[in-house]
């Protein structure tokens, strides 16, 4: 049941850029949160207020348009303040309004919560110094270099560190959010909000109980690495496709690379990218003008010659007498396909 029998009073920050996850994860869960459905008088655990930073209307990176209930200028009283993150933190203006609001109203507020770079404005605040904080890995470097009076922990899906909290971003900014349920109102409830929301309720990690998070998970394999190749090597045929190229586009090292691709696509590299610089060929020798020099050009043929013995090795034909069996056959088709062939076709059937 809410402190008091209020509700607690929870403002998320509006801006233009901001980042819509950020923002709608931690409203969507306190939102989940809003109504002890328990109880017959419906009593709600939080009061959740949308608060402009510069004006009533902003709009997300995706183009979503909010409207906030409040702004920063004539908000009074406030329990929590969430501060999402997002492209418009890139803003001096956007910061810097939330800095001078901080420094004269941080005493009030019993707790501050940074989503990704919503940790910028307090940062710049000072009142962060001294204080492990986390962020999403994207910006941890600039954030370890701008400001280096904060304990940065990168790993860390969400910090708490006295009345702030911080967070990476993503799923971990509604994890972070059901931790801020929890502390207020307990586990029951906050476990009953993790399983409506197929999330996992976890601890922050705190100065003592640093919870890492694994980010090996983010990282592609071999495997994964290659799914693009084809498109790619599809869009360079006239570029450098050697072994050694291809692989450092991959970032594996050429023996590793040439073995990997070898059992993905069941064909070596070269043999893989001739065939594909061979096909394009075909298609371009049915353009009428297009001259065998310059289709072996634009597929990545060093010479003529060497792309003459290729396309006979895999076809049987040269370039040129494809070409023109290919056009005799279109003409001929054509010609079959015309309205006076169809008629006569109908009349003497």
């Amino acid at each position: 049941m809410p402190k008091g029998g209020k509700p607690l009073s929870v403002g998320i920050l509006g801006f233009d850029g901001l980042n819509a996850l950020d923002f709608t994860g931690p409203l969507e869960t306190l939102a989940v949160a809003g109504v002890d459905e328990t109880k017959q008088d419906s009593s709600h655990y939080y009061d959740v207020k949308i608060i402009g930073v510069t004006g009533k209307s902003f709009i997300s990176d995706s183009g979503i348009v909010f409207r906030a209930q409040e702004t920063l200028s004539n908000l009074l009283t406030l329990d929590t303040l969430v501060i999402p993150g997002g492209s418009g933190m890139r803003q001096r203006s956007t910061t810097r309004t939330i800095e001078n609001w901080l420094t004269a109203r941080a005493a009030d507020i019993r707790r501050i919560v940074c989503v990704c770079r919503g940790i910028y404005p307090v940062a710049e605040s000072g009142l962060l110094n001294g204080r492990k904080v986390t962020t999403h890995w994207k910006f941890a470097q600039d954030v370890s270099r701008r400001f280096t009076k904060l304990r940065l922990d990168h790993t860390c899906s969400f910090v708490k560190d006295g009345p702030f909290y911080t967070c990476g971003g993503g799923t971990a900014a509604i994890e972070m959010t059901l931790a801020l349920i929890e502390e207020d109102y307990g586990s029951r409830l906050a476990l009953s909000i993790a399983r409506e929301l197929v999330m996992r309720l976890r601890p922050p990690a705190g100065p003592e109980n640093s919870l890492a998070l694994d980010l090996s998970q983010f990282e592609c394999g071999p495997m994964d690495r290659l799914a693009d190749l084809p498109a790619w090597i599809g869009a360079h045929l006239s570029e450098n496709l050697s072994v050694e190229a291809l692989a450092d586009r991959t970032c594996l090292c050429p023996r590793h690379f040439s073995r990997v691709f070898r059992t993905t696509f069941h064909a070596t590299p070269a043999a893989f990218v001739e065939q594909i610089r061979l096909d394009e060929a075909r298609r371009l020798l049915l353009v009428p003008r297009n001259r065998v020099e310059n289709v072996s050009r634009a597929v990545g043929f060093n010479n003529a010659d060497s792309f003459r013995r290729a396309f006979r090795r895999s076809y049987g034909v040269s370039p040129t007498e494809y070409q023109k069996y290919s056009r005799n056959r279109v003409s001929n088709t054509t010609r079959e396909q015309s309205p006076r062939r169809v008629l006569q076709r109908a009349l003497f059937r």
